[in-house]
């Protein structure tokens, strides 16, 4: 918020019509700097990736938000993302990425994984909700979806044992499984969230997604608050198409395959 805007913001306080009460919890509560501009890594990315971030950054400049972006040309076909990139995310904090082309086969690595190998971005997190005004087949939907994502097939650990025979191996560890149900439960306990749904392929892949099943329940017992339970992801994509509003907070460990 720019400095500017706070005396406006302090006098629409005091009026007794204005309601400054948000109808959505957050879990981050911007607070007022010293009204220095911020930089902010920007990488445009490859499709529509440039169109989405100008229009981020035309809404910015329209605020007249205390930020500027550092601008850097990343796509998909390069080799990997290069270090000053990397280093000006780190030093900044905060980075505005449209998506970034993946090459398909060949054994191209991507570099959307290589940045959550190097910046251990663990977590992803999408909210799907109602929008107001806007019909819908379904109503009441307010879903976050947790998801591992450096892990499970996510490892790109694959080799050719020996001519057309490939093995591509799921890689999943007690740490990273203990580290994204924390996340989902403390998420859910921030957010006043009533409910963690880990999804799973426990019934045939019964050690990875297993290990991760006992670590969702092993977190599960540390907030008695929040109801826990556990799905198969076949039935999952059943339940997501005909009642999705069932759905709290869903917790997955990388992406499990649906057989």
């Amino acid at each position: 918020m720019a400095r500017r805007s706070i005396p406006l913001l302090r006098q629409l306080w005091t009026l007794p019509s204005f309601n400054l009460t948000p109808t959505r919890s957050v879990t981050y509560m911007p607070r007022p700097g010293d009204g220095a501009p911020r930089a902010v890594t920007l990488i445009p990315g490859d499709g529509i990736g440039p169109l989405v971030t100008g229009a981020v950054e035309q809404v910015m400049e329209a605020m007249h938000a205390p930020l500027y972006f550092e601008r850097y040309e990343v796509h998909g076909d390069m080799e990997r993302v290069p270090e000053e990139v990397i280093q000006s995310i780190k030093k900044n904090k905060v980075c505005l990425k449209g998506g970034l082309a993946t090459p398909m086969g060949g054994g191209v690595s991507s570099l959307n994984v290589q940045l959550r190998r190097e910046l251990d971005l663990y977590a992803s997190l999408v909210n799907c909700f109602n929008l107001p005004g806007l019909p819908t087949r379904h109503q009441d939907v307010d879903i976050v979806v947790i998801r591992e994502n450096t892990e499970g097939e996510y490892s790109g650990l694959e080799h050719e044992v020996v001519p057309g025979v490939v093995e591509s191996l799921k890689l999943i560890t007690k740490f990273c499984s203990e580290r994204i149900a924390k996340y989902a439960f403390e998420y859910a306990y921030l957010n006043n969230r009533k409910k963690v749904t880990a999804v799973h392929k426990a019934n045939i892949m019964k050690l990875a997604d297993g290990l991760f099943l006992e670590s969702c329940r092993e977190v599960s017992t540390k907030y008695p608050g929040i109801k826990y339970n556990e799905i198969i992801v076949d039935n999952c994509c059943m339940q997501l198409v005909s009642k999705p509003e069932q759905f709290d907070v869903m917790v997955f460990i990388s992406f499990p395959p649906c057989y």
